[in-house]
Protein backbone atom coordinates (compact mmCIF):
# COMPACT_ATOMS: atom_id res chain seq x y z
CA UNK A 1 0.00 0.00 0.00
CA UNK A 2 1.39 3.39 -0.97
CA UNK A 3 1.74 6.30 1.41
CA UNK A 4 -1.24 8.08 -0.13
CA UNK A 5 -3.44 4.98 0.02
CA UNK A 6 -2.58 4.35 3.65
CA UNK A 7 -3.09 8.01 4.59
CA UNK A 8 -6.47 8.09 2.85
CA UNK A 9 -7.49 4.88 4.62
CA UNK A 10 -6.54 6.32 8.03
CA UNK A 11 -8.52 9.52 7.41
CA UNK A 12 -11.49 7.49 6.16
CA UNK A 13 -11.43 5.41 9.35
CA UNK A 14 -11.42 8.53 11.52
CA UNK A 15 -14.12 10.41 9.62
CA UNK A 16 -17.13 8.50 11.10
CA UNK A 17 -15.95 9.36 14.61
CA UNK A 18 -15.62 13.04 13.70
CA UNK A 19 -19.03 12.98 12.02
CA UNK A 20 -20.50 11.59 15.22
CA UNK A 21 -18.86 14.30 17.32
CA UNK A 22 -20.10 17.00 14.97
CA UNK A 23 -23.67 15.69 15.07
CA UNK A 24 -23.57 15.43 18.86
CA UNK A 25 -22.21 18.97 19.14
CA UNK A 26 -24.88 20.42 16.85
CA UNK A 27 -27.63 18.55 18.69
CA UNK A 28 -26.21 19.64 22.03
CA UNK A 29 -25.93 23.29 21.02
CA UNK A 30 -29.49 23.34 19.76
CA UNK A 31 -30.75 21.74 22.95
CA UNK A 32 -28.75 24.17 25.11
CA UNK A 33 -30.17 27.17 23.28
CA UNK A 34 -33.68 25.82 23.75
CA UNK A 35 -32.98 25.05 27.42
CA UNK A 36 -31.93 28.66 28.05
CA UNK A 37 -35.03 29.98 26.28
CA UNK A 38 -37.44 27.71 28.17
CA UNK A 39 -35.78 28.48 31.52
CA UNK A 40 -36.03 32.21 30.82
CA UNK A 41 -39.73 31.87 30.00
CA UNK A 42 -40.22 29.91 33.23
CA UNK A 43 -38.75 32.78 35.27
CA UNK A 44 -40.95 35.32 33.49
CA UNK A 45 -44.04 33.30 34.41
CA UNK A 46 -42.86 33.08 38.03
CA UNK A 47 -42.68 36.87 38.28
CA UNK A 48 -46.14 37.09 36.75
CA UNK A 49 -47.26 34.59 39.43
CA UNK A 50 -48.39 32.17 36.73
CA UNK A 51 -47.08 29.19 38.65
CA UNK A 52 -48.84 26.41 36.75
CA UNK A 53 -47.29 27.65 33.51
CA UNK A 54 -43.92 27.95 35.22
CA UNK A 55 -44.13 24.36 36.51
CA UNK A 56 -44.94 23.10 33.01
CA UNK A 57 -41.98 24.98 31.53
CA UNK A 58 -39.67 23.65 34.21
CA UNK A 59 -40.77 20.10 33.39
CA UNK A 60 -40.04 20.82 29.73
CA UNK A 61 -36.62 22.23 30.64
CA UNK A 62 -35.72 19.08 32.56
CA UNK A 63 -36.60 16.98 29.56
CA UNK A 64 -34.46 19.13 27.27
CA UNK A 65 -31.54 18.93 29.68
CA UNK A 66 -31.79 15.16 29.87
CA UNK A 67 -31.87 14.91 26.07
CA UNK A 68 -28.86 17.21 25.70
CA UNK A 69 -26.85 15.17 28.17
CA UNK A 70 -27.75 11.92 26.44
CA UNK A 71 -26.62 13.19 23.04
CA UNK A 72 -23.38 14.72 24.33
CA UNK A 73 -22.31 12.19 26.97
CA UNK A 74 -20.58 9.74 24.57
CA UNK A 75 -18.18 12.56 23.62
CA UNK A 76 -16.41 13.89 26.76
CA UNK A 77 -14.80 16.84 24.95
CA UNK A 78 -18.32 18.03 24.10
CA UNK A 79 -20.09 16.88 27.24
CA UNK A 80 -17.78 18.94 29.47
CA UNK A 81 -17.92 22.03 27.26
CA UNK A 82 -18.98 25.27 29.01
CA UNK A 83 -22.18 25.75 27.02
CA UNK A 84 -23.90 22.75 28.64
CA UNK A 85 -23.09 23.99 32.15
CA UNK A 86 -24.22 27.51 31.22
CA UNK A 87 -27.55 26.25 29.92
CA UNK A 88 -28.15 23.99 32.90
CA UNK A 89 -27.29 26.87 35.21
CA UNK A 90 -30.29 28.73 33.77
CA UNK A 91 -32.53 25.75 34.50
CA UNK A 92 -31.24 25.55 38.08
CA UNK A 93 -31.98 29.25 38.49
CA UNK A 94 -35.56 28.81 37.30
CA UNK A 95 -36.14 25.74 39.48
CA UNK A 96 -34.69 27.42 42.58
CA UNK A 97 -36.62 30.67 42.16
CA UNK A 98 -39.85 28.72 41.77
CA UNK A 99 -39.12 26.69 44.91
CA UNK A 100 -38.16 29.77 46.93
CA UNK A 101 -41.21 31.86 46.11
CA UNK A 102 -43.58 28.90 46.53
CA UNK A 103 -42.00 27.83 49.85
CA UNK A 104 -41.09 24.42 48.46
CA UNK A 105 -37.98 22.34 49.23
CA UNK A 106 -34.98 23.35 47.16
CA UNK A 107 -34.21 20.88 44.36
CA UNK A 108 -30.84 19.16 44.65
CA UNK A 109 -28.35 18.60 41.81
CA UNK A 110 -29.58 14.99 41.61
CA UNK A 111 -33.20 16.15 41.41
CA UNK A 112 -32.33 18.30 38.39
CA UNK A 113 -29.76 15.97 36.87
CA UNK A 114 -27.00 18.58 36.74
CA UNK A 115 -23.42 18.84 37.88
CA UNK A 116 -22.12 20.72 40.92
CA UNK A 117 -20.75 23.73 39.01
CA UNK A 118 -23.97 24.43 37.13
CA UNK A 119 -25.96 23.92 40.32
CA UNK A 120 -23.93 26.23 42.56
CA UNK A 121 -23.78 29.07 40.05
CA UNK A 122 -27.46 28.61 39.26
CA UNK A 123 -28.31 28.90 42.95
CA UNK A 124 -26.31 32.11 43.20
CA UNK A 125 -28.14 33.60 40.25
CA UNK A 126 -31.49 32.40 41.61
CA UNK A 127 -30.86 34.30 44.83
CA UNK A 128 -30.08 37.44 42.84
CA UNK A 129 -33.19 36.95 40.72
CA UNK A 130 -35.31 36.85 43.87
CA UNK A 131 -34.61 40.56 44.39
CA UNK A 132 -37.22 41.36 41.75
CA UNK A 133 -39.79 39.24 43.58
CA UNK A 134 -38.88 40.86 46.91
CA UNK A 135 -39.46 44.32 45.42
CA UNK A 136 -42.84 43.20 44.11
CA UNK A 137 -43.78 41.94 47.58
CA UNK A 138 -42.72 45.27 49.07
CA UNK A 139 -44.86 47.20 46.60
CA UNK A 140 -47.84 45.06 47.55
CA UNK A 141 -47.22 45.67 51.23
CA UNK A 142 -46.16 42.08 52.01
CA UNK A 143 -43.11 43.05 54.03
CA UNK A 144 -42.99 39.80 56.00
CA UNK A 145 -42.81 37.78 52.78
CA UNK A 146 -40.16 40.14 51.41
CA UNK A 147 -38.14 39.63 54.58
CA UNK A 148 -38.50 35.84 54.36
CA UNK A 149 -37.11 35.81 50.83
CA UNK A 150 -34.30 38.19 51.73
CA UNK A 151 -33.30 35.88 54.60
CA UNK A 152 -33.18 32.94 52.20
CA UNK A 153 -31.13 34.95 49.69
CA UNK A 154 -28.68 35.68 52.50
CA UNK A 155 -28.61 32.01 53.55
CA UNK A 156 -27.74 30.96 50.00
CA UNK A 157 -24.92 33.52 49.89
CA UNK A 158 -23.59 32.48 53.31
CA UNK A 159 -23.20 28.87 52.18
CA UNK A 160 -21.81 29.66 48.73
CA UNK A 161 -18.95 31.77 50.09
CA UNK A 162 -17.71 28.79 52.11
CA UNK A 163 -16.78 27.07 48.82
CA UNK A 164 -13.38 28.70 48.52
CA UNK A 165 -11.98 26.85 45.51
CA UNK A 166 -10.14 28.11 42.41
CA UNK A 167 -12.38 29.66 39.74
CA UNK A 168 -11.30 26.97 37.30
CA UNK A 169 -13.08 24.42 39.50
CA UNK A 170 -16.18 26.48 40.29
CA UNK A 171 -16.88 28.14 36.96
CA UNK A 172 -16.43 31.63 38.38
CA UNK A 173 -18.52 31.12 41.52
CA UNK A 174 -16.60 33.88 43.30
CA UNK A 175 -17.87 36.44 40.78
CA UNK A 176 -21.40 35.10 41.20
CA UNK A 177 -21.06 35.53 44.97
CA UNK A 178 -19.70 39.06 44.64
CA UNK A 179 -22.66 40.04 42.48
CA UNK A 180 -25.09 38.37 44.88
CA UNK A 181 -23.61 40.18 47.89
CA UNK A 182 -24.22 43.55 46.20
CA UNK A 183 -27.79 42.52 45.35
CA UNK A 184 -28.48 41.48 48.95
CA UNK A 185 -27.09 44.75 50.31
CA UNK A 186 -29.27 46.83 47.98
CA UNK A 187 -32.32 44.72 48.75
CA UNK A 188 -31.79 44.95 52.51
CA UNK A 189 -31.44 48.72 52.20
CA UNK A 190 -34.65 48.95 50.16
CA UNK A 191 -36.56 46.77 52.62
CA UNK A 192 -35.29 48.71 55.64
CA UNK A 193 -36.30 51.99 54.05
CA UNK A 194 -39.75 50.63 53.24
CA UNK A 195 -40.21 49.32 56.79
CA UNK A 196 -39.25 52.72 58.25
CA UNK A 197 -41.64 54.50 55.92
CA UNK A 198 -44.41 52.08 56.85
CA UNK A 199 -43.83 52.72 60.57
CA UNK A 200 -43.90 56.49 60.04
CA UNK A 201 -47.15 56.25 58.10
CA UNK A 202 -48.68 54.11 60.86
CA UNK A 203 -47.56 56.62 63.50
CA UNK A 204 -48.99 59.54 61.53
CA UNK A 205 -52.29 57.75 61.11
CA UNK A 206 -52.38 56.94 64.80
CA UNK A 207 -51.60 60.54 65.73
CA UNK A 208 -54.27 61.83 63.36
CA UNK A 209 -56.75 59.44 64.92
CA UNK A 210 -55.96 60.87 68.36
Amino acid sequence: MSFQERWSAIVSSIKPEMDGRHEAREAGLQACRKLIQVSSRCIRHIHRRQFDEAEALLTEARGISKSARASMHPHPEIFYAPYLKDAEKEMVEAAAVLALVRKQPLPSPDDLGVGAVAYLNGMGEAASECRRYVLDEMRMGSLSEAERLLDQMDSIYSELITLDYPDQLTGGLRRTCDALRAVIERTRSDLTMTQVQRELIDELRAAKGD
